[in-house]
């Protein structure tokens, strides 16, 4: 049949094969059957080619040379001809490997690159030695480099708190199908750590594919008891993804947070009382949460056109479970002003960690207008009050006396001109 299509000018059969003692199987960047992520810039990366002795006879002294492309280098020599030599015999239907060790230089792209193979050998109970060469592609898969970070590491005790996670992709390949779980160890009744104290309410998430250079943030709810306030927490995190070689990869990380104490102030009975004619803007604030205000300050502003003038007390420390007061001077730029007048009240203290927080509080005041003075008598009464009910009596009793005097006075003069 060869023959006969051959005469009729027909090509060869593509059935027909001549089948040598080696068959080239795959190549891949990697050591035996373990294929490993490659980035363009890696030095001393191991690349393997696999192959099988189809022949019916056991081979030896097996040795392999690559040709390179530009880009790539061996990194015993700086020659473009990689060697290899394998270190046992192999047998008539075994697979074996030849490993070499590659640089790859930075501005390769990922992407394919041809390369050729050179594969020396010879048979059991023969003379001589025999060749072999293969062209074939290789793959630059890339490399994902996970990270986990957060990007806010403070929790606050006592509450519901909702912190984002992100997971980024350092790296040159994506990270395919990836998904994050929480596993917190259930220690059966033992001490706990503060791990095992928190309440995870979600413990899973489908995130998908990061991109190299990208990032995909998680939202975590975590309540935190007021018994580990003060202390470190850390989430144990895995993450499982697809890596560019197709291969499932896990990693367990660890992200750290620091729980701070509660501070939860408020403010009330807001009023104004008056101390020595001067009047006073009083109140109350409470701290309910596990923890102390620190450094806290006070102040009063006026809203919508009040001439109020701004005023701050210092405070120091809002303790827990105990009303403190404030009192602030209330005073007027220009005349005062009587009636309602809209307020704010700001609270401004540090936590646990020295960060600044203030709290805002609205309020209506009401000055009354106070009565007018009284009018100032001429002549004092007889208690040593200015004006009084009794005053026109007590001038009525003065004129008495002064005419009952000045006639004194005449009838003693008149009597002395008689003598």
């Amino acid at each position: 049949m060869p023959a006969v299509a051959a005469a009729q000018g027909f090509e060869k059969s593509p059935f027909e094969r001549d089948f040598g003692d080696i068959k080239y199987l795959d190549s891949y960047f990697g050591i035996g059957d373990s294929k490993a992520e490659v980035s363009p810039g890696d030095l001393n990366v191991p690349f393997t080619i696999v192959l099988a002795n189809v022949g019916a006879h056991d081979i030896t002294g097996i040795r392999g040379e690559l040709s390179l492309p530009y880009g790539f280098t061996p990194s015993e020599t700086n020659t473009m001809v990689a060697r290899s030599d394998s270190d046992t015999n192999s047998r008539a239907g075994e697979i074996f490997y030849l490993t070499f060790y590659l640089d790859v230089a930075p501005h390769v792209n990922i992407q394919q690159y041809p390369m050729a193979a050179k594969v020396e050998f010879s048979r059991l109970w023969e003379s001589g030695a025999r060749n072999i060469f293969f062209d074939f592609y290789v793959m630059v898969p890339g490399s994902g480099i996970p990270d986990l970070e957060v990007p806010n590491a403070f929790l606050t005790s006592l509450q519901t708190n909702t912190v984002s996670v992100r997971i980024t992709n350092e790296g040159t390949a994506p990270l395919s199908n990836a998904d994050v779980t929480i596993r917190v160890p259930d220690v059966g009744g033992q001490t706990m750590t503060p791990t095992e104290q928190v309440v995870v309410y979600d413990s899973h998430w489908d995130i998908g594919n990061v991109e190299p250079g990208g990032f995909v943030d998680i939202e975590v709810r975590v309540y935190v008891p007021e018994t580990i306030h003060g202390s470190a927490l850390r989430l144990p995190l895995e993450l499982n993804y697809i890596d560019a070689n197709g291969n499932p990869v896990t990693i367990q990380r660890g992200v750290d947070f620091y729980v701070r104490g509660l501070i939860d102030l408020s403010i009330y009975g807001v009023d104004t009382i008056n101390i020595s004619d001067v009047t006073m803007i009083v109140g109350n604030i409470i701290n309910e949460g596990n923890v102390d205000a620190l450094f806290t300050f006070v102040s009063v502003e006026p809203v919508d056109g009040s001439n109020i003038i701004p005023q701050t007390q210092f405070l120091d420390e809002v303790e827990t479970d105990s009303p403190v007061p404030f009192n602030i001077p209330l005073e007027f730029e220009g005349e005062s002003q009587y009636g309602e007048h809209d307020i704010q009240i700001s609270v401004r203290y540090k936590d646990d960690i020295r960060e600044e927080h203030i709290l805002t509080h609205n309020a209506t005041i009401n000055l009354a207008e106070p009565p007018p003075e009284p009018s100032a008598s001429v002549v004092p009464s007889l208690t040593g009050q200015v004006g009084g009910d009794g005053s026109d009596q007590f001038v009525m009793l003065i004129a008495g006396i002064v005419i009952a005097v000045i006639l004194a006075i005449v009838v003693v003069r008149q009597r002395r001109r008689e003598d």
